[in-house]
């Protein structure tokens, strides 16, 4: 039996679902409710780069979800931003920040916060070392 306006399945024990979208698990039951990454309150920018760490424990932890092993399986083969993880996953940034927090505490992945943009360098001072090296 299926509601004839949005096309989801009404049979008794089946799921709620989306014929065009599959499944559906709410974020909130993905993260167990949480909303923030971790007991430590780290907080993961869009671009902030996530890394496997090398040292990391075998992938046999029975509390990683499969969430979780798609963000690492995502790092494995290069760096990732906290933006394409959440693409890369088709996750919410904020279920993969949470996620990102549990794998941070466990040792999975080390992240690289960028750099704010108080603590960059003049424009002033990088076109001056450019007419510099032209001078060269």
């Amino acid at each position: 039996m299926t509601d004839d306006t949005t096309g989801a399945s009404r049979e008794p024990g089946s799921q709620w679902y989306d014929q065009e979208a599959g499944p559906l698990v709410r974020p909130y039951a993905v993260t167990g409710g949480r909303t923030a990454p971790g007991p430590t309150g780290v907080r993961f920018d869009l671009i902030a780069l996530v890394t496997l760490d090398p040292a990391a424990p075998a992938d046999d932890d029975p509390a990683l979800g499969p969430e979780h092993r798609t963000l690492i399986d995502l790092c494995r083969p290069e760096t990732q931003s906290v933006a394409e993880l959440a693409a890369g996953a088709d996750l919410p940034v904020g279920v993969v920040r949470v996620l990102l927090g549990d794998l941070l505490e466990r040792g999975r992945v080390t992240v690289s916060r960028p750099v704010p943009p108080a603590q960059l360098p003049d424009e002033r001072v990088l076109r001056e070392v450019i007419a510099g090296l032209r001078a060269l």
